[in-house]
């Protein structure tokens, strides 16, 4: 039976289940960097996340400052899923994230109308006086990352439009859904069908249903729903509600009910799979 391995950054310790380990067997290492939606607060940075040793992000939240002490290759590849502030902000932290860092390539992916608009507001001169740092890259399809791991996107319903990302490898497979509103019946539900690892958004708990629908979000139950209808091997529950600071801000025992391998996400943590 497949385990799964959680840790946080620095304290080493192991969640449930460690016994994978003894089989020898390599894990893919996930960072979150980042899993607040909208805004930062005192527990949690906006959305990032980090696959260390092939040096790709995906989105570049406020979290996005953490990817320096992470960086291990000489390349990064920053995939993003839309250009809302809250996943775009870091791209002007990377001055500092590659200070006297050795680098061949700095990319950033996605659909060519969001990146020219990133270049021409972001890095607006009277805003932020340097010129990106990086060579802007529009997703073409059929793209391939640094490890040999094959991406592919697909549209998702959202104000001014997201994307989601799916990868999979030999041996195994991950797809990253945010800012969209779950449903068990949505058409990307089919795109991610059978991945190990699914990170997907949660901004809100149920009962603010409405809410989410008007600003483009899920709620508790309807992403354990999509995550029992598309046969995945574990969900993993980031992009919340920073308004609240509590632990658990979206009730993970009710995902839990309807799809027991569900984990809430938080920032520093580790995920091997």
């Amino acid at each position: 039976m497949e385990a799964h391995v959680f840790r946080a950054f620095g304290r080493g310790d192991l969640l449930p289940n460690c016994d994978r380990w003894s089989f020898g067997e390599e894990f893919m290492k996930l960072l979150l960097l980042g899993t607040a939606g909208y805004h930062p607060n005192d527990r949690r940075d906006t959305a990032c996340l980090m696959l260390p040793e092939s040096g790709v992000v995906f989105d570049a939240g406020t979290a996005m400052f953490r990817v320096r002490d992470h960086l291990q290759t000489t390349t990064l590849d920053i995939y993003l899923t839309h250009a809302h502030l809250d996943h775009i902000v870091g791209l002007t932290f990377l001055l500092d994230v590659l200070h006297d860092k050795q680098m061949e390539a700095v990319r950033v992916h996605g659909e060519s109308k969001k990146l020219a608009m990133i270049e021409e507001h972001l890095f607006f001169e009277e805003l932020f006086p340097v010129p990106p740092p990086y060579i802007p890259v529009p997703l073409s399809g059929g793209e391939v990352l640094p490890d040999g791991g094959r991406l592919s996107y697909f549209p998702l319903p959202h104000p001014g439009g997201s994307i989601g990302y799916r990868i999979d490898w030999p041996d195994r497979s991950m797809a990253y859904v945010t800012d969209t509103t779950a449903a068990a019946d949505a058409p990307y539900v089919d795109l991610i069908r059978g991945v190990d690892l699914l990170i997907h958004e949660c901004n809100f708990p149920d009962g603010m249903e409405t809410l989410a629908r008007v600003t483009g979000h899920s709620c508790t139950t309807p992403v354990a729903e999509v995550a029992a209808a598309a046969g995945v091997g574990r969900l993993v529950l980031v992009h919340v509600n920073p308004l609240s600071k509590d632990a658990d801000p979206i009730g993970t025992p009710i995902a839990r009910r309807i799809f027991p391998a569900t984990e809430l996400g938080f920032d520093q943590m580790e995920i091997e799979f």
